[in-house]
């Protein structure tokens, strides 16, 4: 009951189930444009990600470099180089769910401040997100409606991670290194077995999404996996957001069907510019999964259309899931002014907006 209530309460699901209901009173959805690899690699990741987060490996390995930071400044470094390495491999939403309820703890026990590491660690989460297919949910689809190789995906995602990194190291350098208390380590047992074996499935989850063997296959034994380990583990799976992917299919399906849409699209949609900031546009309006699945029925332009859904995560609130996922976490978990937060996180989210659009920009041009 409790999964249901969770799936049917979310949002982004409610307002994809209502657009897609409109859609079929205008046409019929085609059984083909329903990306089963795109569905079937989404599944994956959240039940490897999920089991990942049960064995709790990023809480040991948090909890281990807060022993070492001595100052405010190497605290923030290294939370937020640990979103960005957590966001390529557990993707943003996990990352923001663990991360900042952790530093949050730590926070409120040493009198820390609150809001400009939060805010770090969610942009942290989205830049390394970026980086894999599988960080990213609509990266997986990108992947499989353009037939990207794994070569080809990351000579676009490299340039764009390391122009974010330098942008954050910049900022860095603004922090002050006030002298914080040391931290005592938290002992956290981990099980080599079941760690071992979920990265050999990862593994195969990586062939999957790129081709080379049947997604299906990572897929069967993830769910074999989490049920050998503790089958509750099933529960935690984002199942609204498999829900929302195929709402959207069959919503492109049918507004494809429609010859005024589909010139409408066609004429904002004519070049690899325009695919880049409509991409952006739509994501901070509609966010960035379902602006990607609906721009990228439309264009040819898959680098450009990585470049602006992945940047459109910044900014508005709606901007990603993970953008979300902070501001709640942190209304649950922080004791600042929640309006305060909201503001200072509001400025930076847009203010990273602006940055990363004007640098995604160039990478197109190069």
């Amino acid at each position: 009951m409790t999964v249901l209530k969770k799936i049917f309460s979310d949002k982004i699901l409610q307002i994809t189930v209502l657009v897609t209901i409109i859609s079929l009173f205008f046409a019929r959805p085609r059984l083909g444009d329903i990306n089963l690899h795109t569905i079937f690699s989404v599944a994956a990741m959240l039940i490897i990600i999920q089991i990942y987060a049960y064995l709790h490996v990023l809480d040991v390995l948090a909890y281990k470099l807060t022993s070492i930071a001595d100052n405010m400044r190497k605290l923030n470094i290294l939370f937020t180089l640990l979103a960005i390495i957590s966001g390529m491999f557990l993707g943003n939403d996990i990352t923001a769910l663990t991360l900042i309820p952790l530093y949050l703890n730590i926070a409120k026990k040493c009198d820390l401040p609150q809001i400009l590491p939060v805010t770090l660690i969610g942009m942290g989460a989205n830049i390394g997100a970026a980086f894999t297919p599988w960080g990213n949910p609509h990266n997986i689809f990108l992947v499989s409606k353009y037939s990207v190789g794994a070569l080809e995906f990351f000579s676009w995602s490299l340039p764009y991670l390391l122009s974010a990194l330098v942008i954050t190291f910049i900022i860095f350098h603004f922090i002050p290194r006030t002298q914080i208390p040391m931290q005592d380590v938290k002992q956290i047992s981990i099980s080599i077995r079941p760690t071992v074996i979920t990265t050999i499935v990862f593994a195969l989850f990586f062939l999957g999404v790129f081709k080379v063997i049947n997604v299906a296959i990572p897929m069967v034994i993830a769910i074999f996996l989490a049920v050998l380990i503790n089958p509750r583990i099933l529960l935690k799976i984002d199942y609204a957001l498999l829900l929302t992917f195929t709402c959207f299919f069959i919503f492109i399906s049918d507004i494809q069907q429609i010859p005024l849409i589909v010139t409408v699209i066609d004429t904002m949609i004519n070049s690899e510019n325009s695919t880049y900031f409509t991409s952006i546009l739509s994501s901070q309006i509609i966010s960035n999964v379902p602006a990607t699945i609906l721009v990228g029925k439309f264009t040819p332009y898959a680098q450009a259309l990585f470049l602006g859904t992945n940047i459109g995560g910044f900014g508005s609130p709606i901007g990603s899931m993970a953008n979300m996922l902070v501001l709640k976490t942190f209304n649950q978990n922080g004791t600042v002014s929640r309006l305060e937060f909201f503001k200072k996180w509001s400025i930076m989210q847009f203010t990273g907006l602006l940055i990363l659009t004007v640098v995604g920009w160039l990478l197109l041009l190069i």
